[in-house]
């Protein structure tokens, strides 16, 4: 597997001119030379891709993405890439930003909390013309600034305009959750109805507690999508709504008062009692040895 450490050679292998600056590219009309057309690769710093896929497949981390229309598509650093026989139109953009050019700039800390770099498979950001437009017209200034003379505003403006885009793409995947629950349904009835089945199977006593990782792969798509499709739709991230669940069942469980509170953490799958009534404590505000009491007497 092939590691990238600087922008120059990835540019060159992927058929695009060198960048002007050794820590920030941004190129158009990138076409997948034979180089490409197969190989698997890491990279030390960001990629940020707008393609109009023509054929072959891309696969991040472990899941392949879709690639049925013009999409965007964002790499974190040393996350494993593959490309198989791809075929882009050549209407598309590519910025490759290393984490140096970051460093000591608020976007150095605010680019990890776009959780759209985690997303793996199915999950591009697919833009609206309108959408598209506005992405385009960030790039093209940035893109300008990249290549006029460098002064002491060069990296401002530029870290300002990627920082601007990046907000949008946000705002756009934001616009993509609400149109994806609106065509296949809530996630949220889709999230418990699993729930359940996890508890109903009996699943809980040789696996534990339900992850946030069982559930996603089930729904086929990344741990961070989910937890942002759920935080949209309920203003809960999927371990909140697991815990919910944890805790509902906890009460019924308590109030019957059959099974002592050790015996009720293991029958819900936690590992240690002590876990369990930390969570419980933390999420009804009492120990469920008070909360057992108070609803037994």
């Amino acid at each position: 597997m092939k590691h990238y450490n600087d922008l120059n050679t990835f540019s060159r292998d992927i058929g695009v001119q060198d960048p002007e600056h050794p820590l920030f590219s941004i190129s158009f009309g990138h076409k997948s030379n034979g180089n490409m057309d197969d190989i698997i690769f890491t990279a030390g710093f960001y990629i940020i891709s707008f393609q109009k896929f023509v054929s072959g497949s891309i696969t991040y981390g472990k899941k392949e993405f879709d690639h049925q229309r013009g999409k965007m598509i964002f790499f974190k650093p040393n996350q494993t890439v593959t490309f198989k026989n791809v075929k882009s139109e050549d209407d598309c953009f590519l910025i490759l930003i290393k984490e140096d050019f970051l460093a000591g700039t608020n976007l150095h800390r605010e680019i990890n909390s776009y959780s759209y770099f985690d997303y793996e498979t199915n999950e591009a950001l697919f833009l609206s013309p309108s959408e598209e437009n506005t992405i385009w017209s960030l790039v093209n200034i940035m893109h300008k600034e990249a290549h006029n003379n460098t002064d002491d505003y060069s990296k401002s403006i530029l870290l300002s305009h990627l920082g601007t885009l990046l907000t949008y793409a946000q705002r756009f995947y934001k616009r993509q959750f609400i149109n994806r629950i609106d065509i296949i349904g809530s996630y949220a009835s889709r999230f418990e109805q699993l729930t359940n089945a996890y508890y109903n199977e009996n699943k809980n006593s040789h696996l534990g507690l339900p992850t946030v990782a069982y559930m996603a792969e089930k729904l086929n798509i990344s741990s961070r999508y989910l937890s942002d499709l759920l935080k949209q739709e309920t203003g809960k991230t999927a371990i909140e709504l697991i815990h919910i669940y944890l805790i509902k069942e906890a009460k019924n469980l308590l109030s019957e008062g059959k099974m002592n509170i050790s015996e009720i953490s293991f029958s819900l799958g936690f590992e240690n009692p002590n876990y369990f009534a930390r969570l419980f404590k933390k999420e009804v505000g009492i120990p469920p040895s008070v909360f057992r009491n108070n609803h037994l007497n």
